[in-house]
């Protein structure tokens, strides 16, 4: 499957060189630490404009991972408000770099909330949000008061973002792992996300080291883990988006994975 555009997660210092070490088209990177309230940093040396056009002459499409402490859904002022800061900071050097777009997670709201109260965070977020990238929303593994895990929330969330000005903006991110582990099938997935959200834009193909519904959030190379690998490629084929596989050992865990999928989803 020649078509595809695949790449792995790597290290953000040259995202450029993870791709090729992985024979890849795409790298999808931090801009920083993932766990840290801390803005955006091009590590590239030369910077965002250096990093877009190695990219460029290199023929590798970029994609940013926002930090997952964000969530804007949150009734925690604490935690929204610099959540929707960053955000912004976060989509402007993703544009910066030329990158296609910038997946974030979800979120959730506290236990005692209105799930309501999270889908009507993320309306207001987008409509003061200036979007030089598609934003792109990203299903997640567990949590009863999450705003992504299933698509009967999902459909809400869609319902509320569609009414923000710039909502043609925003995208999904679609991760097969967390679909699993969020209690998911893959079978007909592709179609039922669609009937919701009328687009996928990126698929993140990882296998599950856990259950069904297990609502655990860890990541397994392709063919070790409970996913089905005819179901998997099937997600992928279907989606017809950008993959990215964000599965363990490094360059050469990633590079096999990688290999694996062009040939199950060819």
């Amino acid at each position: 499957m020649t078509s595809l555009v695949i790449g792995g997660h790597g290290e953000q210092a040259d995202p450029v060189a993870e791709a090729q070490a992985r024979s890849a088209s795409l790298a999808q990177f931090f801009l920083g630490d993932p766990q840290g309230w801390k803005g955006p940093e091009v590590a590239y040396p030369g910077g965002p404009v250096a990093l877009r056009e190695a990219a460029e002459q290199a023929g590798v499409t970029l994609v940013v991972h926002a930090p997952y402490v964000l969530n804007v859904a949150t009734s925690n002022n604490r935690i929204r408000i610099p959540s929707r800061k960053f955000l912004q900071q976060y989509l402007h050097a993703a544009a910066e770099v030329g990158a296609v777009g910038l997946v974030v997670h979800g979120g959730h709201v506290l236990k005692s909330d209105d799930p309501e109260t999270g889908f009507d965070n993320w309306r207001k977020c987008v409509e003061r949000l200036e979007l030089p990238v598609p934003l792109l929303i990203e299903n997640t593994a567990g949590g009863d008061n999450a705003m992504a895990r299933r698509l009967d929330r999902l459909a809400r969330l869609w319902d509320a973002v569609g009414a923000a000005a710039d909502a043609d903006r925003v995208g999904f991110c679609l991760d097969t792992c967390h679909a699993h582990a969020g209690g998911e099938e893959l079978v007909g997935l592709v179609d039922r996300v669609r009937a919701i959200t009328g687009r996928i834009d990126l698929v993140h193909a990882n296998d599950s080291r856990d259950a069904f519904d297990s609502g655990a959030d860890r990541h397994a190379n392709l063919g070790d883990g409970h996913l089905d690998a005819e179901a998997l490629a099937e997600v992928v084929r279907l989606a017809g988006a950008p993959v990215v596989v964000e599965t363990p050992g490094g360059r050469d865990g990633q590079a096999a994975d990688i290999a694996w999928l062009r040939q199950i989803a060819g």
